[in-house]
Order: structure tokens, then C-alpha cells, then sequence
């Protein structure tokens, strides 16, 4: 039952931050899937077709770290909002520059694009914000059922426009698939606006209660979990706990990577086996999608088995599937292990938001920004070096560039396992 004076539940409240990020995040296969037709056009290279594809992904992580923090202070309803706002007028920005220059008078529009797509990705920055809003929701011992739920779900955004935006396209047109995505996005942000609700501490303490009496009453709805005060404080505090640097780290390999592939994985297919845009589409939204199921499925999981363990397993095998898909000369088999990396990455991120509660309970959203930001930068940093190696090495280079994966799992495993023998340490020492 609801307290007197608190507008929505758990559920509503995990729901509707669920769809907003869903929303946000289908900006982030604005150019995967038609990033060649832009190439095309203004002669762009594989190394400046990474930087394209990956432009969304710079907002999106940089601007999760103050506004994930911000959520400590509001509750998370105020910045998820102007962050999808900012996103509604990037696509706006795209669709224009699309309908009105493209394909002749393109030229000398690359650094246009960058920045609509810039503003695009403010919506992939939701993430942080409503991760936190998601947490205060509820108790510590359901944190892996609703951040796994909400990661998973909203994740699934990428892989599903990667498959609808290029039958899309042959249908009606690259012009007017910006248009749809426009209202597609502003719809979105509308139906977030009216039905979204922060968690009951936030909502008492905007009515002006006093701080005991707000966690008093927020405890009886379930809520367990309180800021600290200040953006300031929440990303100071947080920052100062060792373990946010390496669910940073863990971060970055896994929803960096997964952002990263989500992207690139047009270009792979096409470029690498000669695939048609709709059969590209097909095969980036099988992984993106499967990954993000894993993400949702595998929450229950992390709370009884514990983020740790998945971390290690999951790492182990996204450096397998990185030196299959590294090796590999046939389209089944690079299928297999492109199934085998989504698997291991949406494993790894559900593990890693499994812990945030665990070591940093009492700056969430601070955490979340600093782990959200920074870990999903890699969807920006890797898709240019993995253009870089196919630029420098031609058709084989596609496939050389999961080395990448190799290499940032294999130092995952090796700073996990450090940190994971402190702890054991740490605790033995303080139990003697």
C-alpha cells in the first residue's frame, strides 16, 4: 500500500523510467545503420565512419556522470527529462540537415552532424539518471531485479532500430525515417514527462518534511536506499571508494563494448561479408537484443550468485569470443561467437550495477554517474580504433579489430582478480 501523499509504486515507478531510457536510447543507431550512405556521399574513411557512429556515445557517457549524480539531489525526474529534450532536439537537428542536404549538398557537413548528434545522445545519458531512480525504489535485496530489468529493457532500443531503420529506409526513405524518428522520440519524452515519479523519500522531501521523518516514512514503502545531499558531494564521496574505479573499468569493457558493437556490427557484416543493409540490420539487432535480454534475465541471478562471480565468468568468455571472431573465416561461426560476446556482455552488465548498492550505498547516484559516464565512453572510444585497424589493414582488419576485446578483457580479469584478493584481505583483517 501506498503512503498518504506518494504518487506511484515500485513498479510504475521502474517501468516508466524503463520506457524513458528505451526511448533514449534509440538514439544511439541513428548512424550504424546508415553511416555507409553518409560515407557514400562525403568520402568518409572506416577510421571517420568509427568516429560517426560513435559521436552519440561521447553525450551519452561524459553527461551521465553529473547527471547521475544529480539524481541525489531531485530524485531523477528533472535531469532525465531535459536530457531527453536535448535528445529531441538533436534528431530535429538531423532530421532537418537530412531532408534538406542530403545527398548533394553534403559536403562540408560532417562537423553539422557531429553536432546534432551530439545533442542525439543526450539520450543515452538517461541511463545513469534512471538507473538511480530505478534503485531508490527499492530494497537492497531486489537492486539486481530492477537494475537488471531496467539496464536490460532499455538496452534493447539499439538492436531494435537497428532492424527496423533500414527497412525503414527502403520503405519510405532516408528523409522520412528521420521524421519518424523525431516523433517517435518526442512521443517518448512526452509520455515520460507526464507519468514519471521519484521514489517517496524524494517525493516528502519535496513537500518540505524534514530529513528523519523522510527516510522514516520512505522506509515503511520499501525504499532503503538515501542520498547523501549535494551533486557535489555524491560524485566526491563516491570517487573517493575504490570500488567505483573498477565497476568503472568493468563498465567500460562490457556497455562500452556493447555500445560500441552495436554500432560497428553494420559495417563488420557489410564490409567484412558483403551483406546487404537489411541482413547488417538483422544480425547487429539479434546481438544487440540478446545481450539485453541476458541483461533482464539474469538480474534474479546476480542476487543470489553475486556480482563478482559473473564478472569473472563473463569476462573469460568475451576474451573467447573476441579471439573466435579474431580468427574466424566463415559467417556461421562468426555468428556463433558474436551470440557467445552478447551473452558475456549483458551478463557482465548486470553484475557490475549489481554491486553499486553493495560498496557505494550511501552516494548511488554519484557512483552510477561516475560508473555510467565513464563506462560507456568506451561506445565511443573503441568503434574509431577498431576503424583504425580496419584502415590500416583492409577487409582483414574487421576482423582483427575484436583483438581489442581480447585485450580489454584479459586486464579486466587481472584487475578484478587484484581487487577481489584485497577484499577477501581486508575482511579476514577485520574480522581478526
Amino acid at each position: 500500500m501506498n503512503l498518504p501523499g506518494i504518487r506511484g509504486s515500485q513498479k510504475s515507478g521502474l517501468w516508466i523510467a524503463t520506457l524513458g531510457f528505451f526511448f533514449g536510447m534509440a538514439s544511439v543507431s541513428l548512424f550504424g545503420p546508415t553511416a555507409h550512405k553518409f560515407g557514400d556521399v562525403m568520402h568518409l574513411s572506416p577510421t571517420t565512419i568509427g568516429v560517426l557512429v560513435a559521436i552519440p556515445s561521447l553525450s551519452g557517457s561524459l553527461l551521465r556522470i553529473p547527471f547521475g549524480a544529480w539524481v541525489d539531489t531531485t530524485g531523477g525526474k528533472k535531469p532525465f527529462s531535459i536530457l531527453m529534450i536535448l535528445s529531441v532536439i538533436g534528431v530535429a537537428g538531423l532530421m532537418w540537415l537530412v531532408n534538406s542536404h542530403y545527398p548533394d549538398t553534403m559536403d562540408g557537413k560532417f562537423s553539422l552532424i557531429l553536432i546534432f548528434g551530439l545533442l542525439a545522445g543526450c539520450g543515452v545519458a538517461t541511463f545513469s539518471v534512471g538507473i538511480s531512480q530505478a534503485s531508490y525504489w527499492f530494497p537492497k535485496n531486489r537492486q539486481g531485479y530492477a537494475t537488471g530489468l531496467f539496464g536490460g529493457i532499455g538496452t534493447m532500443a539499439p538492436g531494435l532500430f537497428a532492424l527496423l531503420l533500414p527497412l525503414l529506409i527502403i520503405a519510405i526513405g532516408l528523409g522520412y525515417s528521420y521524421v519518424a524518428w523525431t516523433v517517435f522520440l518526442l512521443f517518448g519524452t512526452i509520455i515520460y514527462i507526464i507519468f514519471a515519479r521519484n521514489a517517496p523519500y524524494f517525493q516528502l522531501k519535496k513537500k518540505g518534511i524534514d530529513e528523519e521523518t523522510c527516510k522514516a516514512e520512505a522506509l515503511k514503502d520499501g525504499q532503503e536506499l538515501f542520498p547523501t545531499g549535494s551533486i557535489k558531494k555524491s560524485l566526491s564521496m563516491s570517487a573517493r571508494i575504490p570500488g567505483t574505479w573498477i565497476l568503472t573499468i568493468l563498465y567500460f569493457i562490457t556497455f562500452g563494448g556493447f555500445l560500441a558493437l552495436t554500432v560497428w556490427y553494420p559495417s563488420y557484416w557489410r564490409e567484412y561479408y558483403g551483406l546487404n543493409d537489411v541482413m547488417c540490420g538483422v544480425l547487429t539487432a539479434a546481438f544487440s537484443m540478446f545481450s539485453a535480454l541476458v541483461r533482464a534475465s539474469t538480474g534474479s541471478l546476480a542476487d543470489k550468485v553475486g556480482g563478482t562471480k559473473l564478472c569473472f565468468i563473463s569476462l573469460s568468455i568475451i576474451a573467447i569470443g573476441a579471439i573466435g571472431m579474431g580468427f574466424s573465416q566463415g559467417i556461421v561461426l562468426s555468428i556463433i561467437f558474436t551470440f557467445i560476446i552478447s551473452f558475456a556482455l549483458g551478463v557482465n552488465n548486470t553484475a557490475v550495477f549489481k554491486m553499486v548498492p553493495v560498496y557505494i550505498p550511501k552516494a548511488v547516484g554519484g557512483a552510477s554517474g561516475w560508473i555510467g559516464g565513464i563506462g560507456a565512453f568506451g561506445g565511443f572510444v573503441i568503434p574509431p580504433l577498431m576503424g583504425a585497424i580496419a584502415t590500416r589493414f583492409g577487409q582483414p582488419g574487421y576482423a582483427w579489430g575484436f583483438g581489442i576485446f581480447f585485450f580489454m578483457a584479459f586486464i579486466g580479469l587481472i584487475i578484478l582478480g587484484i581487487f577481489t584478493r584485497k577484499a577477501k584481505k581486508q575482511t579476514v583483517n577485520n574480522a581478526g
